[in-house]
């Protein structure tokens, strides 16, 4: 199995700051922990990978203004509120036994500090955008899983997992319809080495997560922020090792994401 390894627990998340009206963000790339948190997990690093987003990290980086986190989701998720950013229960992570024992208070107060750091990082850079730009999109990239019956278990249906999964329930849709219908269409006629992806809209996802609630709240008409979810066609999600071709096209892919909407935007 392809193991993902990040060495430097010091390391939080990676900001590049670009120009444009784009931001693209891999906010579940992460796969390190803290030494305090490693050590009071039981969860399988194998299984923590699974529910980890590898890889999103690298398909941004050709957006000119880019953050990839790099701290798991498990020691806390910065897609979700403080509330449930750390998951201290099993129900709130797909059933996984996550921790040998109930976390620290301690434990939990580092980890939801380290959430809020994120996001007063993340509205200073969207306030110095939105001083130059009077509308921004961010692209906030993720990837989801379609093999939960097992290696040899048969896929999610097709019809319930698209390619790409765009959510927008948080979004004031008609407000940047303008916007996201022709981003949709754009990313449908994208020629991912050879052929055409399934995209479509709140089929397995509906872009509920923290980060761009964050965005439409703090940013009314001006911020406008695009879950975007890769189903894991381009890994194989059980060993973690990925398809070199895929990961370039998703590279490109995601610049192409972000260039259309630049040019949208006007």
């Amino acid at each position: 199995m392809t193991t993902i390894t990040d060495t430097n627990s010091d390391r939080w998340w990676t900001v590049q700051r670009g120009a444009g009206p784009i931001i693209a963000t891999a906010i579940h790339d992460g796969h390190g922990l803290r030494p305090d948190v490693a050590s009071a997990m039981k969860l399988s690093e194998a299984d923590r990978l699974r529910e980890e987003d590898p890889f999103t990290g690298q398909a941004v980086v050709d957006v000119p203004t880019h953050i990839i986190a790099h701290r798991s989701r498990f020691e806390f998720d910065l897609n979700r509120g403080v509330d449930g950013a750390v998951y201290e229960t099993p129900d709130q992570a797909w059933g996984l036994d996550v921790w040998q024992a109930p976390p620290a208070k301690t434990l939990v107060d580092h980890s939801l500090a380290v959430h809020a750091a994120y996001y007063r990082m993340l509205g200073h850079l969207l306030d110095d955008i939105g001083g130059d730009h009077d509308r921004f999109v961010l692209v906030d990239v993720h990837s989801y899983n379609h093999r939960r019956d097992g290696p040899d278990g048969a896929p999610t249906d097709p019809d319930k997992a698209p390619d790409i999964n765009i959510g927008t329930f948080s979004m004031p849709r008609q407000d940047w319809a303008f916007l996201i219908d022709p981003l949709i269409e754009a990313m449908r006629g994208f020629d991912f080495n050879g052929r055409r992806l399934d995209v479509r809209e709140n089929v397995a996802f509906e872009g509920k997560g923290e980060q761009t609630r964050f965005v439409h709240a703090r940013y009314p008409g001006r911020g406008c922020a695009i879950a975007l979810e890769f189903k894991k066609f381009f890994m194989d999600e059980w060993t973690g090792i990925p398809d070199e071709s895929d990961l370039q096209a998703m590279r490109a892919f995601i610049n192409h994401v972000a260039t259309t909407g630049a040019r949208l935007l006007g």
